[in-house]
């Protein structure tokens, strides 16, 4: 199937000030966010993407604007609910520190498949949610444009590590374990028999590699297949 880059929104004024903004109106890019929403666009400007899908608060739609307006062939922004923040419900807007001092919080860091917020949702129905968003766009940019497709989905950290533990196999309570900054970039290519997990949480580094090749130098029915050994690497 298609390649996603998922990449996180840049920096804000909530991620300075210590604040959980869950789907609190308003967020914005702070003046470093903003740094990193431009240098995404830059630094994505190599691969020609066919969709830009992002959660609809104002923090990723900004990001994405960033990495659109720099792609020769401009697809557009698609938003997607499946992509919005966790509803943290009772906690959105107060204080990490004080959150902290909440039994769920220590529920949420060794045990977050258990995790239900209260007037919120539970961190399960998100994994499901965003895992089932980013493997339907995918199956979709691929039925459209072909195996070679490439298309960026914009979101929050912990839908992020939902979709990354979900490539990866891990089981949700091991995904504290993956850290996903502001303005990162994973990359995770689809196949029919797996998910391929290409990077993780970069910030920096060339992406030419995931331009389409003009030739296909493969059969399709190999892009399932791990190599034996490590192969050739996916520069190669």
């Amino acid at each position: 199937m298609a390649t996603v880059l998922l990449v996180r929104h840049g920096r804000t004024t909530a991620n300075t000030s210590g604040v959980l903004a869950g789907r609190t109106a308003g967020v914005k890019l702070d003046e470093h966010g903003l740094e990193q929403a431009a240098a995404l666009g830059e630094r994505l400007a190599q691969v020609p993407l066919r969709a830009v899908v992002t959660s609809p608060l104002e923090r990723c739609r900004a990001t994405a604007k960033a990495i659109e307006r720099r792609q020769e062939d401009r697809p557009g922004l698609a938003a997607e609910k499946g992509l919005v923040e966790v509803d943290y419900g009772d906690w959105s807007g107060r204080a990490l520190k004080e959150l902290a001092k909440e039994d769920l919080w220590r529920v949420v860091q060794v045990h977050p498949a258990g995790a239900a917020f209260p007037g919120g949702e539970s961190m399960a129905a998100m994994s499901a949610r965003s895992v089932a968003a980013v493997r339907r766009w995918d199956a979709r940019i691929e039925s459209e444009h072909g195996a070679d497709a490439t298309w960026v989905a914009v979101g929050h950290g912990d839908i992020i590590k939902a979709v990354l533990a979900d490539a990866l196999g891990m089981h949700l309570d091991s995904f504290q374990r993956l850290v996903v900054d502001p303005g990162s970039v994973s990359v995770v290519r689809y196949t029919p028999g797996r998910p391929f997990v290409l990077m993780t949480n970069t910030s920096t580094g060339d992406l030419s590699f995931l331009r389409p090749p003009k030739r296909r130098r493969r059969r399709r029915s190999a892009r399932s297949d791990a190599a034996v050994g490590g192969g050739v690497g996916t520069r190669g």
